[in-house]
């Protein structure tokens, strides 16, 4: 990784900073066919401004993969049974445990170089330290449409108010009746919770909404460091094109059952609806039964 050692603070807050890799000269070593590299770093600039405040040490409202915020970060698109590489970089002051869905990936690479195969070792989230660089692998054997995100809740959102107090379930209608006479288009916030991705409400210039992006069933209520990895049968050898989104096989998709209870398709394989010691064919159902209290000798 780069990153400037003259007038750092600042240099670094405006984002000079990237990444070197260098390749094997043997094409064969550690092969992979998709290879994606990104830089985590954070900035902190206020809503309807163009310039971050370079001496920010700890209250940051923008986190970033290589300086883009999502729904402006592209997908990372891999063929389906293809070894996939991501290289991460932190650059930010804090700590990012680094989170992939639908898949287990191997930790291959360190600041150090590659750990010999038996010091590897699998994951779901890897966590990257401080100036820290790791790269993982995977087989891309699952297809659709997969998280890659920051597991810092406020880490996949994009600028926010730190000091707004928990206001669920108050009733702001009363004050919001007030406020709309002075601003119309103002709206309550936090009563119901914290979800805000069906609400749409001007913004300054230059600034993002908090949560946002739209999948195939509407707001994906996400930001900043989140991205999809997009895993697809019959792309060509160097085609990272988005796709679209994937097309659920029909029936995999969970729904709200409308109709009557009396009439919801029965659960058979729920082992309170079957009699002791049955299951469905090739099950088997075992009853435990906790102990309400230890007793010691």
């Amino acid at each position: 990784m780069y990153h400037p050692h003259a007038d750092e603070m600042v240099q670094m807050a405006m984002g000079m900073m990237g990444f070197w890799i260098i390749h094997p000269k043997d094409p064969a070593a550690m092969r992979v066919e998709r290879d994606f590299v990104f830089l985590l770093n954070a900035y902190a600039i206020e809503p309807g401004s163009a310039t971050p405040r370079v001496n920010e040490m700890t209250d940051f409202n923008l986190w970033t993969f290589n300086s883009r915020a999502f729904p402006g970060i592209d997908p990372l698109v891999v063929r389906q049974h293809d070894r996939g590489r991501i290289r991460v970089g932190n650059l930010s002051m804090t700590n990012h445990p680094i989170h992939m869905h639908g898949h287990e990936f191997v930790v291959v690479g360190t600041d150090g170089g590659w750990p010999p195969p038996a010091s590897r070792w699998p994951e779901v989230s890897v966590d990257i330290a401080v100036g820290q660089m790791r790269a993982i692998e995977f087989d891309a054997s699952e297809p659709g449409d997969w998280a890659l995100h920051c597991h810092k809740s406020h880490h996949t959102m994009n600028p926010m108010a730190h000091e707004v107090p928990t206001m669920i379930g108050v009733d702001q209608s009363s004050v919001l009746r007030k406020i709309n006479k002075l601003i119309p288009d103002y709206m309550v916030m936090g009563d119901k919770g914290g979800s805000m991705g069906e609400m749409e409400m001007a913004l300054p210039d230059n600034t993002l909404p908090m949560m946002g992006g739209q999948g195939p069933y509407g707001s994906m209520e996400m930001g900043g460091m989140f991205s999809m990895v997009k895993v697809r049968a019959g792309l060509a050898r160097n085609d990272y094109r988005d796709p679209g989104w994937y097309r659920a096989p029909a029936g995999s998709v969970a729904y709200e059952w409308q109709g009557p209870a009396a009439a919801m398709p029965p659960a058979s394989q729920a082992p309170a609806q079957n009699p002791a010691g049955s299951g469905n064919a090739g099950e088997s159902v075992v009853n435990v039964v906790k102990p309400t209290a230890h007793h010691h000798s």
